[in-house]
């Protein structure tokens, strides 16, 4: 018996747990929300554990039905997300409600009594009177303009401020030229009033801070230096601010070795993500600006490729994918995430070792993977084989990262949540399965034993006596140095094997 995913085995994905203070919902469970009637049955779990506020922009994918199944709206059928505002009554109350309990990526099923719904009225000839509905929900991601987050990235500030900063008799401490200044908020400036102030504000905006000593210069208060004027102890300052622009600069692999400059907004709510083919335009430049590439500009044809493929460098590939539809921004990438500690050559010039790179660049187009829920039974079928298969050779190269990634979209395709007829569960579940024990196999490579644990439980729980699920979840506790642990897997094995090693 080996370890290796060169035969198909077993994969997990480990579905994110959801919702209020109540115990988590599981897939496949529904409940009720205290007196008010709503109903939510959670179909596919989310990721991370933000979820939206009042207030905050929903982005989704909803299809709403009478209780018989009759289709009322479909924004899938339409191919266009809506990004609801909560609280504004842009939607029925009941979806409004459903919404603000949901993650990114989650998919969840709510069943909506009359009075959160359209009440006893309906609506027109589609919705009777008093009639309750459902509606299933893809959430898509949710954005708070109080928390600096975009898609679940980390989003620094950069801004261009005016401000004068006077004493309390009249004596200027500080000014900025005409044209403003510009920093990173993260990275503070003059005192720690500002940036907090500047994250309150508003483009445009002007505004007097009054800032006690606590959020100034302190007790001590401070000495000229870098061209600001000294400032008695304990002083409080009154300071005139204007936020000329701030452009939100994506940290993209949450070290700051990837950032992203948005310079335009794309045209949809939706991005590229992994595995989209996508085409795109842009200038390449060393730090002292040096152009060594260029595509779709000065006559070059775009560029074409498919994300999450390795195709281009790795920082490139990861900014893009998260680009949506005519975005132009500024990518700073790392060599970690470039072209590492090598000279390279391109088109226009060298790029030397351990050189950190730019790019301006602009999505033009991008052709996004189907979902599993786009997609007939049996297409989910032939496309979690397909993946598992990308899955198996890259395992084979040994980029179990990779390979592990191919392993979870194929086990999405035939998923628990998909509803399946007799034949084609014949297909789907030791599909599933294989993927989940090949996904393990690539955890145990990485070192990462509890999702190696993750995954053979999920086998365990269909095939009790999965002996690639025993022998590797036993792997994984002797890494761990649960021995005891390990050892009980080991005995599980004995009776299936016919061997005692």
């Amino acid at each position: 018996m080996t370890v290796e995913g060169k035969d198909t085995d077993d994969l997990d994905e480990e579905p994110g747990e959801e919702i209020e203070s109540a115990p988590p919902l599981k897939v496949g469970e529904e409940r009720e929300f205290a007196t008010s009637g709503l109903k939510k049955k959670l179909l596919k779990s989310g990721t991370g554990w933000e979820s939206p506020e009042v207030g905050d922009e929903a982005t989704v994918h909803y299809v709403g039905s009478l209780m018989d199944g009759t289709k009322l709206e479909s924004t899938r059928e339409r191919e266009e997300t809506v990004t609801v505002k909560i609280g504004e009554g842009e939607v029925v109350k009941g979806l409004e409600h459903g919404m603000v309990t949901m993650k990114k990526g989650e998919v969840a099923l709510f069943t909506v009594p009359a009075e959160l719904a359209y009440g006893v009225g309906g609506r027109g000839d589609d919705v009777p009177p008093n009639a309750a509905v459902r509606f299933e929900i893809f959430s898509v991601v949710s954005s708070c303009i109080a928390i600096f987050k975009l898609h679940n990235e980390e989003v620094l500030l950069f801004t261009a401020v005016k401000y004068r900063a006077v004493l309390i008799d009249g004596t200027v401490v500080a000014e900025t030229p005409e044209e403003g200044i510009e920093f990173y908020v993260k990275d503070g400036h003059f005192c720690p009033a500002l940036p907090k102030s500047i994250r309150t504000m508003k483009r445009g905006e002007k505004a007097r801070l009054i800032v006690q000593p606590q959020y100034a210069f302190g007790e001590e208060g401070r000495d000229t230096n870098n061209g600001f004027q000294s400032i008695p102890p304990a002083s409080v300052l009154n300071i005139d601010i204007e936020l000329v622009s701030f452009k939100p600069v994506i940290d993209v692999t949450g070290d700051g070795k990837v950032l992203k400059k948005l310079l335009k907004e794309g045209e949809s709510t939706s991005s590229a993500h992994e595995g989209a083919t996508v085409t795109v335009s842009y200038i390449a430049r060393l730090e002292d600006g040096t152009v060594f590439e260029k595509r779709g500009v000065d006559g070059s044809q775009p560029l074409e490729f498919i994300t999450d493929e390795e195709q281009v460098i790795a920082g490139f590939d990861r900014a893009v994918s998260t680009m949506k539809k005519g975005e132009q921004a500024i990518l700073i990438i790392h060599p970690d995430f470039g072209f590492g500690s090598v000279e390279v050559r391109r088109d226009l010039a060298v790029v030397p070792p351990s050189s950190s790179i730019v790019f301006e660049v602009e999505m033009l187009d991008f052709i996004k993977e189907r979902a599993p829920w786009e997609l007939s039974n049996q297409e989910k079928i032939k496309a979690a084989g397909r993946k598992k298969e990308e899955g198996n050779l890259l395992f084979k190269m040994g980029k179990y990262h990779r390979a592990g990634k191919k392993y979870e979209k194929a086990a999405d395709y035939v998923s628990e949540d998909g509803i399946f007829g007799d034949d084609e569960l014949k297909l789907a579940k030791p599909l599933r399965v294989s993927c989940w024990l090949n996904g393990a196999a690539c955890n145990l490579k990485l070192n990462d034993f509890q999702e190696a644990l993750k995954l053979c439980s999920k086998v365990l729980d269909v095939e009790f006596h999965n002996v690639k699920a025993l022998y590797r979840r036993a792997q994984a506790y002797m890494e761990l140095s649960d021995l005891f642990s390990a050892s009980r897997k080991l005995w599980r094995l004995i009776p299936r094997t016919g061997r005692s090693r």
